[in-house]
């Protein structure tokens, strides 16, 4: 009979394409797990991978196999997390994805009310971009994702949390005043600092820039906080969201302008797969976070 065990090694072999690296990522020793992987192929009487002497490759099947391995290792762990969470709301481990643009404005305020409320719950988090959150969370490697809405992926349930408005941030000695208001039509194109590709904060300012023709700056950043510093120093402006706002403004030589209505922004939401048993929990985590973000608005 086909084993979980052997089903994780085939997924952690096509992972690290490596018999040694996937021992050691699955805390076995490498011919225990070529053991495993054998006693798989003889039992589907097909070969899965391709051994090479320096790495190895997934046969077409074994890449099929392995497709059909993540769903059923997924299924076994939503089953795991039924039974042990069953009437208990937000306790054990949650792995929590959070998209840059996010996790320095939000996690400092929540997180000490997640403790707070519920003591028994470990979070471990991912700061990464929208499409590996995405990916992670089909794969089961994160239980739920903190991002922006919407998801198109299918498989996933989301849940909206709040509205973050996008503010212009231009450099302290603009001559506008902090009460103006401001139009698309105002950004001069060129001088549109954003962050660098993958980042939906860029897409989002592409979007809403889009009346404009001319190209952006030819600069990216990984961070917003490198982008506020570009700002500060003459190189151009940028579009923060609200909840930035606060934490990046603060010391830095920049003004924050708000746009004439309607205002653009973004809608922030929380994501996980359809077939978690964590759903209440999922629901309970998204209501403390939309109460403490109203409380710090």
């Amino acid at each position: 009979m086909i084993t979980l065990r052997q089903l994780r090694y085939l997924v952690a072999l096509a992972e690290h394409r490596h018999f040694g690296r996937a021992a050691d990522a699955c805390a076995v020793t490498q011919p225990a797990l070529s053991m495993q992987i054998r006693d798989l192929e003889k039992r589907l009487g097909i070969a899965l991978v391709e051994r090479r002497p320096n790495d190895v490759m997934l046969t077409d099947f074994g890449a099929e196999v392995t497709r059909h391995a993540e769903r059923v290792l997924l299924a076994a762990r939503d089953l795991e997390d039924f039974a042990k969470h069953r009437g208990r709301v937000l306790c054990g481990r949650l792995h929590l994805g959070i998209i840059p643009t996010l996790a320095p404005y939000v996690l400092p305020k929540v997180l000490p009310e997640l403790h707070r409320l519920f003591p028994d719950l470990r979070v471990e988090l991912r700061e990464t971009q929208t499409r590996i959150l995405l990916e992670e969370l089909n794969r089961g490697i994160l239980d739920a994702a903190m991002l922006a809405l919407p998801v198109m992926e299918p498989g996933l349930e989301t849940l909206e949390l709040f509205d973050d408005s996008f503010l212009l941030a231009v450099p302290a000695t603009d001559p506008r005043p902090e009460t103006a208001r401001v139009t698309p039509e105002d950004i001069d194109r060129p001088q549109l600092i954003l962050l660098e590709e993958g980042h939906c904060l860029r897409d989002q300012a592409l979007a809403f820039c889009a009346t404009r023709g001319d190209a952006p700056a030819g600069l990216g950043a990984t961070s917003l906080a490198t982008v506020m510093q570009m700002v500060a120093n003459g190189y151009g402006v940028t579009l923060v969201p609200q909840i930035a706002a606060d934490v990046e403004a603060r010391e830095r030589r920049v003004k924050m302008l708000r746009f004439r209505d309607p205002e653009p922004g973004r809608s922030v939401g929380l994501a996980w797969r359809q077939t978690s048993a964590r759903k209440q929990d999922f629901i309970a985590l998204g209501a403390t976070i939309r109460d403490v973000v109203a409380r710090c608005a």
